[in-house]
């Protein structure tokens, strides 16, 4: 059973299910999906500065534009005796290339769902997954920042609004994924939006190592 599986319980029979294979992947499996289509992305620009540092960890990026090459690779592991979902996302510019990786790691004795993002998963946010007409949606909650094996708590103005929706669109074959990270301050972080094909490769080897906590948020 994948990490959102386990959170949603019941509802997730409500998920049409071509998106819900793909996030039932666990560590299990010896397959990774991986989609392909185009983004049209934006970002703010109060915030600006601190994107240009953020690709180091592979986090956020200050580029933009229309109709941006775009593939997202997704597999079940299994970190530090727990059930987590690696995706890997990378957009293709034209001088460069970026990605934005998290970890999803399903707590069970909590019965709570956290993101590690960036490579090393320095940024951590709880998410808190629904369904809504067979449509995935994700928002984010509670964040810290985790260094040292310590977890600092982000809010207020250090804070970011997360929300994801991920939905099949049957008539065109394709899926549809809206992501959209914002801050009470400065407005909108980065927001993307797009339609890509997916395929299932029988081999892991293609997912990068990413962040392995040991331990979660309080």
């Amino acid at each position: 059973m994948g990490v959102y599986a386990a959170k949603l319980g019941d509802e997730t029979d409500r998920l049409h299910e071509r998106v819900r294979d793909r996030y039932a992947l666990d560590s299990t499996d010896d397959r990774v999906c991986v989609g392909r289509g185009e983004m049209d992305i934006t970002r703010g620009t109060l915030v600006l500065p601190g994107l240009y540092v953020m690709p180091r960890w592979n986090l956020l990026f200050p580029e933009q534009g229309a109709a941006i090459p775009f593939t997202v690779t997704t597999a079940g592991v299994e970190v530090a005796g727990r059930e987590a979902l690696i995706t890997q996302r990378a957009f293709t510019f034209d001088s460069k290339r970026r990605r934005f990786d998290s970890l999803t790691v399903y707590d069970e004795s909590r019965d709570r769902l956290f993101d590690f993002l960036g490579r090393d998963g320095h940024i951590v946010s709880e998410l808190h997954p629904r369904v809504e007409g067979g449509e995935l949606v994700v928002e984010g909650g509670k964040q810290w920042l985790r260094a040292g094996g310590r977890y600092l708590p982000l809010a207020g103005p250090m804070a970011a609004s997360v929300e994801v929706r991920d939905r099949f669109l049957p008539d065109e074959d394709r899926f549809r994924v809206r992501a959209e990270v914002s801050n009470p301050l400065a407005g909108e972080i980065l927001g993307y939006t797009g339609r890509f094909t997916q395929t299932t490769d029988a081999s892991t080897e293609t997912v990068e190592p990413c962040a392995r906590p040991t331990t979660l948020p309080p």
